[in-house]
């Protein structure tokens, strides 16, 4: 059997993504929307994936953690998600603050890194006007 479609492609180039962000489970938004349970989740990026034209959300499913294998977790997720408010609003040195605390309560966490990185990156080019904070996945 073989399986085909958008559904399909988004969920395997998600699954790759997992590389990259550090992560372990990944959903889309159309995913996060069809839950009928609340869950613990982040939201990881928006991005645009090979083979897609519209830039989707991705979360990321924390309920599966523990103290061990995300210490500190809501501090870590507050000040994460305080960065990614920065972020969107092009406010760079504030987001790398927020995200250096969320790194302060969680050392190995590896999305506030990226961003940290990016935010770097933006603060010496920045980006145009249109700039929409998405991130182009080029890789599978």
């Amino acid at each position: 059997y073989t399986a085909i479609g958008d559904s399909v492609n988004l969920a395997s180039r998600l699954e790759g993504a997992n590389k990259f962000y550090g992560t372990n489970i990944l959903l889309s938004e159309s995913t996060v929307n069809a839950l009928t349970s609340p869950i613990l989740l982040r939201t990881i990026d928006l991005m645009k994936v090979k083979g897609k034209d519209r830039p989707v959300t991705v979360f990321e499913a924390l309920d599966h953690h523990t103290e061990t294998s995300f210490p500190n977790l809501k501090d870590a997720l507050d000040a994460y998600e305080e960065g990614l408010k920065y972020y969107r609003a092009r406010e760079w040195e504030l987001a790398v603050r927020s995200f250096e605390q969320a790194l302060d309560a969680n050392p190995n966490d590896i999305p506030p890194r990226i961003y940290i990185d990016r935010c770097r990156h933006y603060e010496q080019n920045t980006p145009d006007q249109l700039w929409d904070g998405v991130w182009i996945l080029t890789e599978k």
